[in-house]
């Protein structure tokens, strides 16, 4: 059964910064819950989950440092499709990329030969600080080992990125709208959100939700794949994936369900189902020309399109759920 958006919502609001109305929302659910019957999570027969990847007011919300054009109309599609469906999404999940000033992607990690720190958006290659073009402000030894390791991996080049998501501060919030949408569902369903903090060590890019994208360096260890997570996203029957951006940590984490699916139990792989209308990618940097690894956007759709081919469903927001 299709239910109708609550009263409390409004498009309108989805990229907006406000105080959450958690009081209004409470009533607002007490009341929807009664009126549609809906039945706790509990005693869902088919177990869905929606997975939230950083849908933060970082990433989100205009005037933001690393706001992801589209993320808002994202957003939009994205609850309407959450609260029409609300009677059938078993639990939320939502990760919350948290970091802080020092930080090995942040630009007061690194100096050029005049002692001035990389602008946003400046890639940094092993060969480049070997070089002496840039050179860490810490840990020096580490931080040209990270840059190694990324670059082997064949995925991303090292990018610094603007301060953000920083701990403490107003971006590293969940946007508004979605904090407002997490409290009705668990009042609704009668179940909580669970959120998972991501990103906090400062030798490395955590742009997966499930493992950092190096994961050792100089012999010290600096994450590892979160099997909790993993195992409580397999417990569903079906896990829709949205957020930003869907060139960097949605696509990386979607890589990382793919590869541990893949060693572990294949006939998972149909469980997870990307929202593809649900997330945007980070534009491609004004570059003439564009290095083939900078061009985000072209990216995220081929690969979108190898995870379909590995057996992933790929879905859009206005598509009815299955039985």
């Amino acid at each position: 059964m299709t239910l109708p958006i609550p009263r409390f919502h409004e498009d309108a609001r989805a990229g907006q910064l406000y105080l959450e109305r958690t009081g209004e929302v409470a009533e607002e659910a007490l009341r929807y819950a009664a009126e549609h019957r809906v039945r706790p999570a509990s005693e869902d027969r088919v177990r869905i989950a929606a997975f939230g990847i950083d849908v933060q007011v970082a990433f989100c919300t205009p005037g933001a440092s690393l706001f992801v054009p589209g993320a808002v109309e994202d957003t939009q599609r994205t609850l309407r499709w959450l609260y029409a469906n609300l009677g059938r999404v078993t639990e939320l999940v939502f990760s919350l990329d948290t970091h802080r000033v020092f930080q090995i992607f942040h630009p007061a990690w690194w100096r050029d030969a005049e002692g001035k720190p990389p602008p946003p958006l400046t890639s940094i290659t092993a060969a480049d600080v070997r070089a002496g073009r840039w050179r860490a402000t810490r840990f020096e030894a580490e931080s040209l080992e990270y840059c190694e390791r990324l670059e082997a991996r064949g995925r991303y080049v090292h990018t610094i990125w603007p301060y953000h998501a920083l701990l403490g501060g107003l971006s590293h919030a969940l946007v508004p709208a979605f904090y407002e949408a997490s409290a009705f569902h668990a009042l609704v369903r009668d179940t909580p959100t669970h959120f998972e903090l991501k990103g906090e060590h400062p030798l490395t890019e955590n742009y997966s939700v499930l493992s950092p994208d190096v994961t050792e360096v100089k012999g010290q260890r600096v994450g590892e794949f979160n099997t909790r997570l993993f195992e409580r996203l397999m417990t569903f029957d079906r896990v829709y994936v949205f957020g930003q951006a869907k060139s960097h940590c949605v696509l990386s984490t979607l890589r990382d369900l793919r590869e541990h699916i893949e060693r572990t139990d294949r006939s998972r792989m149909g469980r997870v189902h990307i929202l593809v209308d649900a997330m945007s990618p980070v534009p491609a940097p004004p570059l003439n020309p564009l290095p083939p690894a900078l061009d985000f956007p072209r990216m995220a759709d081929e690969a979108i399109e190898e995870l379909r081919a590995a057996g992933m469903r790929v879905v859009r927001t206005t598509d009815p759920l299955e039985d």
